[in-house]
């Protein structure tokens, strides 16, 4: 069976290669032409072929030459500040209805499409563990990265529920694993782990092992239900817990300076008018908000639908911090 993978060349798209392939799928690494592919020159034999999700005239080349049978659509763009918005649009959610169409008009039936639980939403506080149900409460805030992702999805199931195709959607949580400090969202994770950072924030995260969203993924193609999202999440923490475990691990002190949620908003506020002036490495709005709500999840869908059971966050965060010593960046 020949796939196609969008975003085959980032962190999570680099390990789905190999899981593909290690299972007998013929497999095609969609990247632009000028991509970092390095995390992919180890893998044997993978297909590689030039497109862009935001151009579809490529994307309508490569269906033609391909013909896959499945999609695994991962290409997206992380981003916590107003400049960024436009891109999100472009390739978040443009880019999702050129797949989209460039599939019906190829007559490729099936996608599996790798969202985000931050298309699900965050509550404000510790007592709310949302689920593949729960209402989305945070549309007054306007979130770019939140609200390109919920709108990717949108299109997914709109086609979906039209007949033009099937699809699995995955949510996963925070992932972490061997080499995701490269995430240029990991700059903190990072400080924290060489004992250059003092603070943390109220608010929560899940964590999730690379390892399992990846197995999440392929089960997810094998056995999801048409037009249904799986939550892929483990551990629900704390950020101070979050931290605090990774400094642990590194052998350095904690973070042990809370930062009031109300100074947090007001340097995002601050972060957002400079960077309006060219001031691009600030703290935004979006960042404020971000770290300050509660990203806490329930896996049991998952775990009951796809039989997928859940590693520690222990053993994610050990397997970060293990690479960063490996590297010698810590």
């Amino acid at each position: 069976m020949k796939v196609l993978i969008t975003g085959a060349n980032g962190f999570l798209g680099s390990h789905l290669c190999q899981k593909l392939q290690a299972n007998g799928l013929e497999v095609f690494a969609l990247t632009r032409k000028n991509s970092d592919i390095s995390q992919l020159k180890s893998i044997k034999n993978l297909n590689f072929c030039h497109g862009d999700v935001t151009e579809k005239n490529t994307l309508d080349e490569v269906f033609r030459k391909v013909q896959p049978q499945v999609v695994f659509h991962l290409a997206g763009y992380v981003g916590y500040k107003k400049f960024e918005r436009q891109l999100m649009e472009k390739i978040n959610v443009q880019g999702t209805e050129n797949l989209l169409n460039v599939m019906i008009e190829n007559k490729v039936k099936k996608i599996v499409h790798v969202s985000s639980v931050v298309a699900i939403g965050a509550s404000f506080g510790p007592g709310e563990i949302l689920n593949e149900e729960s209402e989305y409460k945070i549309q007054h805030l306007d979130l770019g990265y939140f609200e390109t992702k919920r709108q990717a999805e949108l299109a997914v199931k709109k086609k979906t529920a039209e007949g033009h195709i099937e699809s699995v959607i995955l949510n996963p949580s925070t992932i972490y694993g061997p080499a995701d400090a490269k995430k240029g969202s990991r700059k903190t994770q990072l400080k924290v782990a060489q004992g250059k950072f003092r603070f943390y924030t109220h608010g929560g995260v899940n964590v999730v092992s690379v390892e399992d969203v990846i197995e999440g993924i392929y089960q997810g193609f094998l056995k999801g239900r048409n037009g249904q999202r799986y939550i892929l999440s483990s551990e629900n923490l704390t950020i101070k817990d979050l931290l605090t475990k990774i400094a642990i691990l590194a052998e350095v002190k904690p973070p042990d300076i809370l930062v009031p949620d109300f100074i947090l908003h007001g340097v995002g506020f601050i972060g957002d008018l400079l960077s309006g002036v060219g001031f691009r490495k600030v703290l935004s709005r979006e960042n404020a908000w971000t770290t300050t709500m509660y990203h806490w999840f329930s896996n049991e869908k998952a775990k009951n639908e796809l039989g997928l059971s859940f590693k520690s966050a222990d053993y994610s965060l050990k397997q970060s911090v293990d690479w960063m010593k490996e590297q010698k960046w810590i």
